[in-house]
């Protein structure tokens, strides 16, 4: 493994973040779910044990499928309080749509320290003393009101209600409690689910990939600076527009939100629940600067991206579609019938995610 393949499988199959079921007993949530459908059988679709972007469900004895995600952003809250409410939003919003649905409505809960508190707020956040001279010392109250404005200004650029949620300011910790939970309604007949459909379907990115949201990098020792994602207001508005126009087109046959690791796990992830494999060209992702590595294409964070799944002959519709609606889309791979997912930038393997890593490499990825 080289030492990107090494932070994307981290993340794959070791991080909790994409791998809850190692923390959480899911087994006890189906049984539940099981007993509770004898009451309101056929009300849950997509259920938590179903690993996808978002719960699907019905209301009983009414039209449509509704669609919740919850999702936190609680670390990032540190250096960047307002864009970590933003971007936990936003990412919400994304997984709802990934599911084929229009967010409509947001919960948020917010941790903190006691209001009187002070707290450090920017890069050297985390150790609590700043050495870098961009810090701003504020008090917990101050930093509250940035985290409620994130959440705030988000909803408004999407045009979703903030309709509850809850505070506590009985945290001790540095890093801040920042969680919403997001509730839409289906625009798709049927749940778009992650898992790729088909060898030879081709994927399209939606939306630019920049340079921040380098947390699995970071991590990774492979760049010196944590770059939070920053939130892009118009950009996810547009982005969601026009992905919803492009679900309308019925053509649209997988889909996914690109959050953590980026297109490399929204790639892999997708790839391998459907038990198949993907190449991808990270040379055709539309860019937001000349400035960034094959590496940063593959996984950073940045907001505003989807990814989605088509047959060959949609590819040109879907792209005048999406293009149509002011957002930049590529083509820029394909579903294969192999059982690993290739990343290359101008013809040379950047990684290749095995879908079973052998109990060694799993091994090496925990040191």
């Amino acid at each position: 493994m080289n030492t990107v393949e090494k932070a994307l499988m981290h993340g794959l199959f070791v991080h909790l973040h994409h791998n809850i079921d190692q923390a959480i007993d899911f087994g006890q949530l189906e049984e539940l779910n099981k007993q509770v459908n004898q009451m309101w059988p056929g009300a849950l679709l997509v259920g938590p044990q179903d690993n996808d972007d978002a719960a699907v469900f019905k209301f009983p004895e009414m039209e449509g499928l509704f669609v919740a995600k919850m999702e936190s952003h609680c670390s990032p809250g540190v250096p960047r309080p307002y864009d970590a409410a933003a971007t936990g939003a936003g990412g919400a919003m994304r997984d709802v749509v990934a599911m084929g649905a229009r967010p409509l409505f947001l919960l948020d809960f917010i941790g903190t320290r006691p209001l009187d508190q002070e707290v450090l707020v920017g890069p050297c956040g985390f150790k609590g003393v700043c050495d870098c001279g961009e810090c701003k010392a504020m008090t917990s109250a101050e930093r509250l009101n940035l985290i409620v404005k994130g959440v705030k200004d988000m909803c408004q650029a999407m045009d979703v209600f903030v309709v509850g949620g809850g505070l506590s300011t009985s945290f001790s910790d540095i890093v801040p409690a920042i969680v919403v939970a997001v509730v839409g309604k289906m625009v798709t007949k049927e749940p778009l689910t992650k898992p790729a459909k088909k060898a030879g379907h081709r994927l399209i990115v939606v939306g630019e990939t920049g340079r921040d949201g380098n947390d699995t990098l970071y991590r990774a020792g492979l760049v010196d600076e944590m770059r939070p994602a920053m939130a892009l207001f118009q950009q996810e508005r547009r982005v969601m527009d026009a992905t919803i126009e492009a679900f309308k087109t019925g053509k649209i046959k997988a889909c996914s939100d690109l959050g953590a690791a980026g297109i490399g796990a929204a790639v892999s992830e997708s790839a391998r629940f459907g038990g198949l494999g993907a190449e991808v060209d990270l040379t055709n992702v539309p860019v937001q600067t000349t400035e960034i590595t094959p590496e940063e294409i593959l996984i950073c964070e940045t907001q505003g991206r989807m990814l989605l799944h088509v047959e060959p002959e949609d590819v040109e519709e879907i792209l005048q579609i999406i293009r149509s609606r002011g957002v930049q889309a590529e083509e820029i791979g394909e579903i294969t019938d192999g059982d690993r997912e290739i990343f290359r930038y101008s013809g040379k393997v950047i990684a290749e995610i095995p879908n079973e890593p052998t109990p060694q490499m799993i091994e090496e990825l925990k040191k």
